[in-house]
């Protein structure tokens, strides 16, 4: 049995873009979707309806919220399988428990303000740090639409363990699904600890730290699949910043996340948080167990 897509919402446009991507990825994989509503998210989130729901907050009930969201689905994707479910109870709680069942698990942003989308809501950020299955955050556009791949290519970053990384088979299978390039990425830096007098051995500790780079790069892809063009880039600066200076021309970025067993804090990583802030394209959260 397939496991389904299952996308949380909450009745906002920020969650119906999330909808919107879901379906097409149901599409891609050929998989069910499942949309959850968790009735107690607007204790952190506060409410934002959708618009086309047309009626006062006080007046919408959690299934009008679903059968918005599931009316959203079929409209973009009339072929999919699509069920709904309110669960009465804590969001985050609901979603990390629902990721065990789940191929994938998507949402949209949620800010706490009307500033930008550019700040994760607290729900995504948690759920991001202990889903157990990868986690797609699904970001804003002026006109609310999620938007198909125009890019052509699916990114990315590549960890200090590259061999054998989750991250990485997730990237090569979304790139396969789309008929797109996978770019790896690997950000380098020269610590300043490094630095020496000899005018001609300065570059010397840069080119060092570019080949390692380099070098994972290669052991990342070293298994790619003969069906999907891959290229590696090792770029100097803040992995952080490099991840979304590529998330601008990409359609998906990849990142890792490691998953430590019997550690019940935020298990996301300054990387992974980073890029969830400030990404130009949808993010995946890849689990990394340890």
């Amino acid at each position: 049995m397939d496991l389904p897509i299952i996308v949380g919402v909450d009745g906002s446009e920020p969650s119906l873009r999330a909808v919107d991507w879901a379906a097409d990825e149901a599409v891609l994989r050929g998989a069910p979707l499942r949309v959850v509503y968790a009735s107690l998210w607007e204790r952190y989130e506060g409410t934002s309806l959708a618009a086309d729901l047309n009626r006062p907050s006080e007046k919408v009930r959690a299934q009008d919220i679903v059968d918005t969201a599931a009316r959203r689905a079929r409209h973009r994707q009339p072929d999919v399988k699509i069920s709904t479910d309110v669960l009465p109870e804590e969001p985050e709680y609901a979603l990390v428990r629902e990721s065990r069942t789940a191929s994938l698990l998507v949402t949209g942003t949620r800010g706490r303000s009307g500033l930008a989308e550019a700040l994760l809501g607290s729900v995504s950020l948690i759920v991001a740090g202990h889903a157990q299955c990868p986690m797609v955050v699904v970001g804003g556009t002026h006109d609310n639409q999620a938007r198909t791949g125009t890019h052509g290519r699916v990114v990315v970053g590549v960890g200090e363990k590259p061999a054998d990384s989750a991250a990485v088979r997730f990237a090569f299978g979304e790139a396969r699904r789309r008929g797109v390039a996978l770019e790896a990425v690997r950000a380098w830096r020269w610590p300043a600890r490094e630095t020496t007098d000899h005018p001609l051995m300065s570059a010397e500790p840069a080119r060092l730290h570019e080949q390692q780079a380099v070098e994972a790069l290669e052991t990342a892809l070293q298994d790619a699949p003969p069906d999907v063009a891959s290229h590696r880039r090792a770029v100097e600066g803040r992995t952080r910043m490099v991840l979304v200076d590529a998330s601008r021309d990409a359609d998906l970025l990849v990142v890792g996340a490691k998953r430590r067993p019997g550690h019940y804090g935020l298990q996301l990583g300054r990387v992974a948080h980073g890029v969830l802030h400030h990404s130009a394209c949808p993010v995946v959260i890849v689990p990394e167990r340890t």
